[in-house]
């Protein structure tokens, strides 16, 4: 018997139709669409035949905006309108911005910083936010339809505020995001499924603004990320400061304006990139008042520079190999991405760390947006036979709230598979306790002052109890995107309070650079600090108790043993607020041997209470 398909009058699908998704490479200098189109995917390019929009954003005076290559042509005369890189900013605070040295003028907002513009102050969520709505017009123009969604790239170390931001850009450019994708895991399901590769890989990807590394594991269609690592203050942009910087020195240019700098940066990128496949470059500049500039600049010597940055790179490659318990030469391949990876000495350094060629027959710049339409395609409902895969991305810093002594209680682990959901038990510090403030945190040292705070909230209505007896239940839920919510419930009562953590700015440039290598480097001050921390926690609970023991049950104390008691009560307290741990060890012993005998006593009392008047068969 033949079955037929039955749907609502004006309800059936064509066939083979497709829900139009589409992977975006959100990036520092340049950004891409592409799309799942006859089984592959593929770059869509724009009216001219471009595959790259330069993520750039002139605003002119009347209102008008010129985006992409019309934006470009004008940075050097136009600087402080000519948006580019925006991507640094995202998330991210004054202080932040300010360290970049671009010839924008920053101003200073709740949130995130913006900048100052002939059409007014501009947020980087609002710029991107116009970028991707180019990107999307080009996507539908190309595919001759509405889509029903993107898949964002986003660098594997954004946090949570870094990735609220790019959301809010493609919510604003009208795109329903399917989902944040790490970019190196973005890479890896490109060469993944292009190359049909099994084993570990390392995926180093060195963009305009941002470096990432992930190692992963594939295994028959799984994509396990292990581990992860990077740098969001180190891309491209800092190889064209550093020829800026040294053809400044050599020449002796002082009273640089904006324009200057500008047209400075873009001659050092041109030459940068001339030197991919030449042994010498010129670095050809015109400055204000009829300057130019004009230097010969080798390959040889361009290495020199670029070395240390480089080197930064293989450091936070070596951390990630580390994390995942992995010598280099365990990795069957090096994938590379973003177009700064082009740079021989980067390929050859990289080389030399793993002891294998690199892979780079994937475009570099076009393999993240490859590997996130193929993402795109499957969440939008388009899967078949063959793409039958799973992706296990990772967090790349701990997750954890804040306990007495200013203590950091990590619930989640870095390099943790995501999505995820873990929970934890913690109870009251005082009697009668009927609040709990909660202090949701981010890093890997054991000190909550040495982590970043990324959200406060309160949890009220708890019963009031002894101290200790409540039940807070704590839960921390990642989603796919990797952004944190945090729900807080008491278990007798039901009261809860929850947060979807939306933090006002990023991690600083030190903060993302040095998270884990201080939490390496600083392990065993830290051990001993949280055993501080910990030892005089306990000497004022102790003491708490004790004092409300003797308000209680004083009667039961002669006046010499009232006195010793007080005696020690008050040197623990005051052992409480030192520095040495062995000395507030030692009180608090003192203090629990001097009260043992008072413990039985009222031990006695109240069990003496409890059975006055009653008999013999009512207590059995």
């Amino acid at each position: 018997m033949a079955l037929l398909q039955i749907a609502e009058p004006g309800m059936s699908e064509a066939p083979h139709q497709r829900r139009l998704a589409v992977g975006i490479d959100l990036g520092t200098t340049n950004s891409l669409v592409a799309s799942v189109r006859s089984g592959a995917a593929e770059v869509l390019r724009d009216e001219e035949g471009h595959a790259l929009l330069p993520s750039a954003v002139r605003y002119l005076p009347g209102g008008d905006v010129r985006i992409g290559r019309k934006a470009l042509a004008a940075q050097a005369q136009d600087p402080h309108n000519t948006l580019v890189s925006v991507k640094r900013f995202m998330g991210r605070g004054l202080a932040d911005a300010e360290r970049l040295h671009v010839p924008y003028e920053f101003v200073d907002a709740p949130g995130m910083v913006r900048i100052r513009t002939v059409q007014g102050d501009k947020s980087p969520v609002e710029v991107s936010a116009q970028i991707l709505a180019t990107l999307r017009q080009q996507a539908e123009d190309a595919l001759g339809d509405d889509l029903v969604g993107a898949v964002i790239t986003v660098p594997a170390y954004f946090d949570d505020a870094q990735r609220q931001a790019t959301k809010d850009a493609a919510r604003l450019a009208g795109l329903n995001v399917l989902r944040l994708l790490n970019e190196p895991t973005a890479a890896a399901i490109a060469y993944g499924l292009d190359n049909a590769a099994e084993g570990i890989y390392a995926v180093y990807d060195l963009g305009g603004g941002t470096f990432d590394i992930s190692i992963l594991r594939l295994s028959k269609g799984v994509f396990e990320v292990i581990a992860t690592g990077g740098d969001t203050a180190l891309g491209g942009d800092d190889f064209d400061a550093a020829i800026v910087a040294w053809a400044v020195n050599d020449r002796k240019l002082s009273e640089l304006r904006p324009e200057d700098q500008r047209a400075l940066l873009v001659a050092a990128r041109q030459a940068r990139e001339a030197l991919t496949d030449a042994p010498q470059a010129e670095l050809a500049a015109t400055l204000s008042g009829g300057r130019t500039l004009a230097l010969a600049l080798t390959r040889d010597h361009f290495e020199t520079l670029a070395r240390p940055l480089v080197a930064r790179t293989l450091s936070s490659a070596r951390r990630a190999l580390r994390d995942a318990s992995l010598a280099a030469d365990e990795v069957k391949g090096v994938v590379m991405v973003g177009g700064a990876t082009r740079m021989p000495i980067v390929r050859r350094m990289v080389a030399d760390l793993f002891g294998t060629e690199p892979l780079i027959n994937l475009d570099p710049d076009q393999v993240v947006a490859l590997g996130a339409a193929m993402q795109a395609n499957l969440l939008a409902g388009n899967r078949t036979a063959d793409d039958e895969w799973l992706l296990l991305d990772v967090i790349p810093l701990s997750l954890g709230l804040e306990t007495m002594g200013g203590l950091v209680e990590r619930v989640i682990g870095r390099n943790s598979t995501i999505p995820v959901a873990r929970a934890q038990e913690f109870t009251t510090f005082k009697d009668g306790q009927t609040a709990m403030a909660i202090h949701v945190v981010q890093g890997e040292r054991e000190l909550v002052s040495d982590c970043r705070s990324l959200a406060r909230f309160e949890l009220r209505g708890i019963p009031p109890m002894v101290a200790g007896a409540a039940r807070i239940r704590v839960t921390f839920q990642v989603d796919a995107d990797g952004l944190l919510s945090v729900t807080a419930r008491e278990q007798s009562s039901g009261v809860e309070a929850s947060i979807s953590v939306k933090p006002s700015y990023g991690l600083s440039d030190d903060e993302v650079a040095a998270m884990l290598a201080d939490g390496m480097n600083s392990a065993d001050v830290d051990m001993k600090l949280r055993a501080l921390r910990e030892q005089q926690v306990e000497a004022r609970r102790l003491v708490e108790s004790v004092e409300a023991a003797l308000q209680a049950d004083a009667d039961l104390l002669d006046p010499d043993e009232l006195a010793a008691i007080r005696a020690q009560l008050a040197r623990t307290a005051d052992a409480a607020a030192s520095d040495d741990s062995e000395t507030v060890r030692t009180q608090v012993e003192a203090l629990a041997q001097a009260t043992e005998d008072f413990a039985a006593r009222r031990m006695d009392r109240s069990i003496r209470q409890a059975l006055s008047g009653r008999r013999v068969d009512e207590i059995v």
